[in-house]
């Protein structure tokens, strides 16, 4: 069977699967396992993603004015590849290239494959996802392991923290200028990892916020994982917080409760690396209970 994923979070899937080696192509965005980087790419982006978060947001609302995608496909390649079996999503327009250019390109192929679309919302539909994945490649036993242990490992970290009395208050920004919250499954990774959600709602997109909603709320800790950054980017990019007046008056900054966060590996990828995720958040939430070592996530000064 060959495989196409155009999803970074689909890639590890079928990796975490055991079907690495059966993957054909991926997006521009899929680069883990590392070892993925040898296959051929598939998408672009159709504007440029360099410069500052306020550069990066206008230039994707102007995009979506005039087109219903922000990313192309390379239907050319997608024929020569000739994948028995393509991944993609329906559920971000700015995450991943769009379902509707994916059925485009397959209508002009002469093998018709088979077309997995994945709609992650909530914690709930990255275990389907991971069984649709993994039905669709032959692997149904497989992939029904790989939904317990990830859920097993979830269960023992929200089991702990259940029981221990003392909940921070948290704001997780996913983008930085202008401010929007992280929504989806961040609410449901900050509530197992022991502490209580300000912003964005469990199984709904991420909501824009203003800096009023941020001071009024005065969150314990705050947790920056802007979409797509890596944390190196996402640490450049801080000073359109830190500059700010109000970012100083709030309870989290003054107790040195901020941290910058690798969304793009961890948080903003509905994949096997949301429960490293988790682990990250409740080693920060608390630090006294839970010693993980991941490296995605950095305290701030």
């Amino acid at each position: 069977m060959r495989i196409l994923s155009l999803l970074a979070s689909a890639t590890e899937i079928v990796a975490a699967l055991g079907l690495e080696d059966r993957l054909v192509g991926r997006s521009h965005e899929c680069d883990f396992p590392e070892s993925v980087l040898r296959l051929p790419v598939c998408t672009r982006p159709k504007f440029d993603i360099s410069g500052s978060s306020a550069d990066i947001d206008r230039r994707v609302k102007d995009s979506l004015q005039t087109d219903s995608s922000v990313y192309a496909v390379d239907a050319r390649l997608l024929g020569e590849l000739r994948p028995d079996v393509i991944i993609t999503q329906a559920q971000c327009e700015v995450c991943a290239v769009s379902f509707k250019d994916v059925e485009a390109a397959v209508a002009g192929m002469v093998s018709r494959p088979q077309v997995v679309s994945l709609n992650p919302n909530a914690l709930a539909d990255v275990w389907e996802d991971v069984r649709a994945v993994a039905a669709a490649c032959d692997v149904r036993d497989r992939g029904e392991d790989l939904a317990r242990t990830l859920q097993s490992r979830i269960r023992a970290v929200s089991d702990r923290s259940r029981a221990l009395p003392d909940r921070p208050t948290v704001a997780c920004i996913e983008w930085i200028d202008p401010l929007m919250a992280a929504g989806n499954w961040v609410p449901e990774l900050v509530e197992l990892a022991g502490a209580t959600n300000l912003f964005g709602a469990a199984g709904r997109h991420s909501p824009w916020m203003t800096w009023d909603d941020l001071v009024r709320r005065d969150p314990d800790v705050i947790v920056v994982m802007p979409c797509g950054f890596d944390l190196l980017r996402t640490k450049a990019e801080l000073r359109a917080l830190t500059a700010r007046a109000e970012w100083r008056m709030l309870k989290a900054v003054q107790n040195g409760r901020t941290w910058a966060a690798d969304g793009n590996a961890y948080f903003n990828r509905p994949g096997p690396r949301l429960i490293e995720a988790l682990e990250m958040l409740a080693q920060a939430f608390h630090p006294e209970e839970f010693q993980f070592g991941h490296r995605g996530m950095e305290r701030l000064a």
